[in-house]
């Protein structure tokens, strides 16, 4: 199914859809995230990482509580989007041979991801509000936050020290 296909006609499909593209994108996240906390190393990014995989799973049962609120079974479609981010991630750091400069790839690796993550979250909620749901924006919100929590921390972390140790 194509972004304009026929089978999104209305905002609601276009919300339903989207759900179904971040979750689909969450499920991709939890497989990739165990691999990125064994490839840091870096205590603190091993860290981050762990406590990032723990949020993950809650992203995905929000999204399932959603998916239940709006009256839709939960169900992925692919998203070509984060396949290509991470496939891109796995690349970069399969290339890496110095610890500390692999340390400053897994960030930003994970910047995109949660780049992506919070487009998809900053408008699910904004949807949510326009389709008369403030419960799956309310809900949508918390995940919001924690996107953009991590990556904040992920600034922090690469500014502060990894990035600094990778130039050396």
């Amino acid at each position: 199914m194509g972004l304009f296909s026929k089978d999104i006609k209305t905002m609601d499909d276009l919300f339903v859809h989207t759900l179904q593209d971040i979750y689909y994108a969450e499920g991709r996240i939890l497989k990739a995230l165990p691999k990125m906390i064994d490839k840091a190393s870096s205590a603190q990014l091993k860290a981050d990482f762990d406590k990032h995989l723990t949020e993950t799973e809650e992203h995905v049962r929000r999204l399932e509580e959603v998916f239940k609120m709006h009256g839709v079974k939960p169900k992925a479609v692919t998203c070509p989007a984060i396949d290509g981010i991470l496939e891109e991630a796995d690349e970069i750091a399969g290339d890496v041979a110095d610890d500390q400069v692999l340390d400053a790839a897994l960030i930003a690796a994970a910047q995109a991801v949660e780049h992506y993550e919070m487009t998809r979250y900053g408008t699910l909620v904004s949807w949510a509000q326009t389709l008369g749901r403030p419960d799956c924006a309310k809900v949508l919100e918390k995940t919001l936050a924690e996107e953009k929590n991590a990556d904040a921390k992920l600034t922090k972390l690469a500014e502060s020290r990894v990035n600094l140790r990778a130039a050396e």
